[in-house]
């Protein structure tokens, strides 16, 4: 297994790294015409042949695209990257590279080093302890249900979505993770997102569009919002507003693996608390 040190939720996208040509359309000779029937869609696109998913999760996935796995990441484990999240926060650790990224709301004058002023924690692959999270074996084997062998961690980000102030900068629009990517096929990348605590729609859960991973990438760009503009979030400008929509209640240690061409967000925290 390969793993770039190159995941808030925690959040890490992973890939596959096999002998395949991306954005490539290969054509074989023939001798003659060739049959329609002869080109037939496979009964699992996004999904690998192993035996940790069941018939009725593949499914699932291959029509919705994404699946949420109840309880899979420790509580023990949640409490390790809080606490390195803090110890972050807090100035006590700073590994290269990782980005550190403030409340927008925060004036400069109030800053004070705690978690309260840091909204996420970005490539925190030099960190032994976050990128810990990247290397579970229970992630892992559910990863590679989707990606195949040979996986390399692409993204990290652990996010600490801030209580909103009432500008609704806490929101994230609608967005597909493939506009972020430069590499492909996208069939064989996939994202797992695990809750740190009880996430709901009061504090900003993941809202999904089911079934918008069988689509392609659309534009983005900055949100067509009156206020609250993150200047760090792009956006989907023609998705349909009214397509079903799936917000994703979870607790603790939950876990939801999701294609990147599908469209997802998450609605601003009403509460006191920091989503993690």
């Amino acid at each position: 297994m390969n793993q770039s040190r190159s995941c808030g939720r925690l959040r890490i996208v992973l890939g596959h790294l096999g002998q395949r040509w991306a954005g490539a359309a290969v054509a074989h000779p023939t001798s003659g015409a060739v049959s329609p029937n002869s080109f037939q869609t496979p009964q699992f696109q996004y999904t690998r042949d192993n035996n940790v998913l069941s018939l009725e999760q593949r499914q699932f996935y291959e029509e919705n695209g994404y699946l949420v796995i109840k309880n899979l990441v420790s509580d023990a484990d949640i409490k390790r990257f809080r606490n390195e999240f803090e110890r972050i926060c807090k100035g006590e650790v700073k590994p290269e590279q990782m980005m550190i990224m403030r409340d927008v709301t925060i004036a400069k004058s109030e800053y004070a080093p705690s978690e309260r002023t840091v909204s996420k924690v970005q490539s925190f692959q030099e960190d032994e302890e976050l990128f810990r999270y990247c290397t579970l074996p229970e992630v892992l084997k559910y990863v590679e249900c989707f990606t195949g062998p040979n996986i390399m961690a692409m993204h990290t980000m652990l996010i600490n979505k801030p209580p909103d102030s009432g500008k609704k900068t806490s929101r994230y629009p609608l967005h597909q993770d493939l506009h972020y990517f430069p590499f492909r096929p996208s069939n064989d990348i996939v994202c797992a997102w695990t809750a740190m605590e009880h996430v709901d729609r009061n504090n900003g859960c993941l809202c999904v569009l089911p079934g918008t991973h069988k689509g392609y990438l659309k534009p983005h760009g900055y949100p067509k919002w009156e206020g609250g503009v993150d200047i760090l979030f792009h956006g989907i400008q023609d998705y349909d507003e009214n397509s079903p929509r799936v917000h994703l209640v979870m607790e603790k240690g939950d876990t939801v693996f999701f294609h990147p061409l599908l469209i997802h967000g998450s609605g601003c925290n009403r509460t006191q608390g920091y989503r993690k």
